[in-house]
Order: structure tokens, then C-alpha cells, then sequence
């Protein structure tokens, strides 16, 4: 019996110009932590803070030193006199920093963002004693904060983030020096110290999720330990990141 005619499907793959099938072109994508996908980002809403994630080259070293923290410092202070982007929270880490911040627009976050990164870049090299040089690896990773529980667990996030990389292992404190802790009235618990005399110049908040709108979920407590970095390319939500310490 024959068998029915069926139209063969077009294989239009490129190929190379002995038959193979091509490769991908472009440089091949690294492993581990990456540049977020170059695409448009989204709308940025004034009453949804923004939690912010810049990442250092190898180059700079460890940020939670002291000259690290002067630097950081100072590029944070000349974001105060900005009235439509405002730096809420901040935490320095071995090599990345964390950020809570709030924008009455996406230009403001983009422009904020940017005097930042060209301020602490400029006052890193100068601290470092490097005449020039990249200081920050990727651009920075961006995750809008939407509601009360997601809000709590980014603030949470920030502020304990050292407690999951080791960092407070025989600390003599119970928040974290190199963050904006200390300024931060919601604890569960009072911390009892205050570990630095010159702490970061962050800006109270503005937005309801981050004044009242936290409070409608758990209480934050200082030995809280976050879960894993969000990845830039594909990040979780904010409730995901932390765990109770048991």
C-alpha cells in the first residue's frame, strides 16, 4: 500500500558553509552572577520603593572596611538633597552593595542612580588610591516593592544581610555596623549598641509601604538570616529571600 504524501517540514537553522548547523554568535554567557538583560525597565511608581543591588569589580576589594565605608558614605550624602529620589536604607557587603530607595519616576530612580554610582566610583577610586578604573561590574538590579509583606522582607533583607555571609560571627553587636540598622526604629527587640559614631545619611521614608504599610506584617528581628542573592537576570520575590533563624 503507498503511503500518504506528507509535506516535508523546512529545517531554515544557519548553517556554516559545510552543511553543520551554526552556533550561537556573540560571546558566550559566564556562569554565576551576571549583567542583567539589557531591556527597558519598568514604570517606576512614587509610592513603590525600589530595592536596588550594584555589584563591585574585584579590583576595589572588600567594601566593609573603613575607608569603603567613608566613601559610600559621602556618595550617599549627596543624594539628600534630592527631593524625588531618596536612599532609605543601605547595607555594604564584601563586594556588593544593597540599597532601598524611593522615586517619584523612572528618570528620577535612572538619574539617581546614575549620581550615585559616578559619586561613590569617583570618592572609591580617591579612597583606594587608584587614579581610575571600573568600580562597579554590572549595572545595578532593580526590584519594585509592592505590599506590606514584601516591603518588611526587603527591609529585613538589607539590614541583616551580613548575618548570611558570616559576618556577624564573634561580632560584638547585634546589627550590622556597615548598614543603616542603627536607624532603622522597628526592630522587635532593641539592638542596645550603637556601633558607629558617623552612620549613613539615609532619608526617612516617604511611601506608606515603608513608614506604616510593613508593619501590617511579621515584626523584624535582628537575627533574621536572609536566604540566597537574588540573581539579576531572574529574580525571585522579596518575601522569598528570608528565613527565621531557628
Amino acid at each position: 500500500m503507498q503511503r500518504p504524501w506528507r509535506q516535508r517540514s523546512l529545517d531554515l537553522r544557519r548553517r556554516t558553509r559545510d552543511g553543520r548547523i551554526a552556533t550561537k554568535r556573540g560571546r558566550p554567557r559566564k556562569r554565576g552572577k551576571h549583567d542583567p538583560a539589557h531591556v527597558t525597565r519598568p514604570v517606576v511608581v512614587a509610592r513603590h520603593p525600589v530595592h536596588v543591588v550594584l555589584r563591585v569589580v574585584r579590583a576595589v576589594g572588600n567594601l566593609r572596611t573603613r575607608h569603603a565605608y567613608r566613601a559610600i558614605r559621602a556618595a550617599i550624602g549627596t543624594c539628600a538633597a534630592r527631593s524625588d529620589y531618596r536612599v532609605v536604607h543601605a547595607s555594604l557587603q564584601s563586594n556588593h552593595l544593597h540599597l532601598l530607595v524611593e522615586a517619584d519616576s523612572k528618570p528620577a530612580l535612572s538619574r539617581g542612580m546614575q549620581g550615585f554610582a559616578i559619586s561613590a566610583a569617583k570618592r572609591l577610586n580617591r579612597e583606594l588610591r587608584r587614579r581610575r578604573g571600573a568600580v562597579f561590574a554590572f549595572r545595578y538590579h532593580a526590584t519594585a516593592i509592592t505590599g506590606p509583606t514584601q516591603a518588611r522582607n526587603a527591609i529585613a533583607y538589607i539590614l541583616n544581610n551580613w548575618r548570611r555571609h558570616h559576618n556577624d560571627v564573634r561580632a560584638p553587636y547585634r546589627i550590622d555596623p556597615y548598614s543603616s540598622a542603627e536607624q532603622f526604629h522597628g526592630w522587635e527587640t532593641p539592638h542596645g549598641y550603637a556601633p558607629r559614631a558617623e552612620p549613613l545619611p539615609c532619608v526617612r521614608p516617604t511611601s506608606w509601604l515603608l513608614t506604616d504599610g510593613w508593619t501590617r506584617a511579621a515584626p523584624i528581628r535582628t537575627d533574621e538570616i536572609p536566604g540566597p542573592d537574588p540573581s539579576p537576570s531572574s529574580a525571585p520575590r522579596c518575601d522569598e529571600w528570608v528565613r527565621l533563624s531557628s
